[in-house]
């Protein structure tokens, strides 16, 4: 029998773990920053993201969208895998074990498993979680690339320009991601969909 105190407890292991990640997500951007000889100002400009806001998010202060991941990845010219240090060698050959396919989890309440990040094709597939009332993003954003989305379970919008397209499951949405765009979940149930991002480091 689940008590209170074991629901509790879980509770604040995940939000530890969470916070974990996210120190180790912004130590890392920092890092490929510094290598890169960027600034925060260089790469606010490249992101269209606010300096202050990079600064929380390189010191593990601040939880960024799933959606300014992306576009920070796509301005360092790095997979979004590449902010994760794994326990274990990453998935090599034929298959992706799922005990070996990294987890990034924001506060937002996304998260975005990596299935693949084939460097060499330029192709990341990944599984995103979206809890009600969550998405990739607060406002559009764009990145380089293409992507390829399909709804497993639930609905989501999907906002592209000027476009909207709400999707449920089956459904599948592509476009070109130098387009703002954004993913959102509006109902009451959780989400989840499979996406595929193709040369987004181009």
């Amino acid at each position: 029998m689940t008590t209170v105190t074991s629901l509790h407890q879980s509770t604040n292991k995940k939000n530890e773990k969470t916070e974990e990640t996210l120190y180790e997500i912004g130590r890392n951007i920092r890092r490929f920053r510094v290598e890169r000889g960027m600034t925060l100002k260089m790469l606010g400009a490249a992101t269209g993201l606010s300096t202050s806001m990079l600064s929380l998010v390189e010191r593990g202060l601040s939880s960024p969208s799933i959606g300014s991941l992306i576009t920070i990845c796509s301005a360092l010219g790095i997979q979004m895998s590449d902010l994760i240090v794994q326990d274990s060698q990453s998935p090599k050959g034929h298959l992706s074990r799922v005990d070996d396919q990294p987890v990034i989890s924001t506060m937002e309440g996304v998260a975005r498993t990596i299935l693949r990040d084939d460097k060499i094709r330029g192709i990341e597939i990944a599984i995103n979680n979206y809890e009600p009332n969550s998405g990739s993003s607060e406002q559009p954003l764009s990145h380089a690339g293409h992507e390829y989305g399909i709804v497993l379970d639930g609905f989501v919008v999907v906002e592209v320009g000027t476009s909207r397209y709400e999707l449920k499951q089956g459904d599948l949405v592509s476009y070109d991601s130098r387009i703002p765009h954004r993913i959102w979940n509006f109902g009451k149930k959780r989400a989840r969909a499979l996406w595929v991002n193709h040369d987004r480091n181009r």
